[in-house]
């Protein structure tokens, strides 16, 4: 997320960037703040362009410095699959077994309880590879085999079965959760009007063969959709994101429903207005997990928030640290009634044998000294 170099237009691209992060809350800008602030750059050179050929001109120049900035922001983000992919077995393995439990820890849960949604602002998809190792199906709003398109009536598809023997509704399949990557991914392209993913491998050592292998001729960077996409009209750009932002809304201001943040800042003002919103229904909870707050931003949240008997605060290199988290914080991952069973078995033997083997009250002997 370090900030790129715009070549003539950087001063002014980092000067904005830095205004609109400041009125988020945040000290300093970064590449999404920078890219926003090109695209705007770009939209007014397009409109002088349509009466100043030297507008047009530079137009053309600043498009072709966001696409090459967009390319090596994307390969900054394959890079971190890539090195996970690459890593020796032991480490890859265990990496992964952690994942999965942090997953399941969550996806687990009864036939007759609501699905989890999974939402991440993450580009990189280290959640997918989580969930296929762990065997966890992902309901997301692409529908299709070979290149999925995204959809916007798809969201209510699920996977129900009937028990055998039992007669009435459906239940829930396991092993069955939501997902919504709210700033876009890696893998998802603009192409004719439709937004598609790509079969770009986990970890591929390069993009460059996936954006020549299109049928229709070769994408660029620039129709990658991650946010701020680079899409070329305002139609596009607002498409996909308000049908998941809107998603994440629906999903988190309902009665009885709880939003565990991992690992976010509270950078974002779309998604902190949403959280504020959910916090007004008073059955609704927060609970906000990181390892540090070092741009103090949580506890000003938290402050500004002000329902703190709704809010449950777990920050610290301890609780925040994932693997600590994972071994002695959240549940079992499995649903095993089992062993459900046999701790509610041993709870009431101890009972009774501690009841039995209690002394009882009688008077001493005449023996006792």
């Amino acid at each position: 997320m370090t900030t790129a170099d715009f070549g003539v237009h950087n001063r002014a691209i980092e000067a904005e960037a830095a205004r609109s992060a400041a009125a988020s809350g945040r000290n300093n800008g970064n590449i999404e703040d920078q890219l926003r602030s090109a695209h705007e750059l770009l939209r007014g050179q397009e409109i002088r362009g349509l009466i100043d050929s030297e507008a047009e001109s530079e137009a053309s120049a600043i498009r072709g410095t966001i696409e090459a900035v967009l390319a090596d922001f994307a390969d900054s983000v394959r890079k971190g699959e890539y090195g996970l992919a690459t890593a020796p077995i032991a480490q890859r393995e265990n990496a992964f077994n952690y994942l999965v439990s942090f997953l399941m820890s969550f996806a687990s849960r009864a036939g007759t309880r609501e699905r989890l949604h999974i939402f991440t602002t993450n580009y990189d998809r280290f959640v997918e590879a989580g969930a296929e190792a762990a065997g966890l199906y992902l309901l997301d709003r692409f529908v299709g085999s070979l290149a999925p398109v995204f959809r916007s009536s798809r969201l209510s598809v699920d996977v129900h079965y009937n028990p055998p023997g039992i007669r009435g509704e459906p239940r829930y399949l396991e092993g069955v959760a939501r997902f919504t990557k709210l700033h876009g991914s890696l893998d998802w392209f603009d192409c004719e009007r439709t937004i598609r993913r790509f079969a770009v491998p986990f970890g591929a050592a390069s993009m460059t063969p996936f954006f020549e292998s299109v049928p229709n001729g070769p994408l660029a960077a620039r129709q990658l959709m991650i946010y701020p996409n680079a899409a070329k009209d305002r139609e596009t750009a607002a498409y996909p994101y308000v049908e998941l932002f809107r998603d994440f809304a629906a999903a988190a201001c309902r009665p009885n429903h709880t939003l565990v943040t991992f690992g976010y800042g509270f950078g974002d003002d779309h998604l902190n207005r949403v959280i504020e919103d959910m916090l007004t229904i008073p059955s609704a909870h927060l609970v906000i997990v990181s390892h540090s707050d070092p741009l103090g931003r949580i506890l000003r949240t938290y402050e500004h928030l002000g329902r703190h008997a709704q809010i449950t605060l777990l920050v610290g290199d301890h609780v925040g640290e994932f693997q600590t988290l994972v071994d002695n914080y959240l549940p079992k991952p499995a649903i095993d009634r089992t062993t459900f069973r046999m701790s509610e078995l041993l709870k009431s033997r101890w009972g009774t044998s501690h009841s039995e083997t209690a002394p009882a009250h009688s008077p001493p002997s005449e023996d006792a000294s």
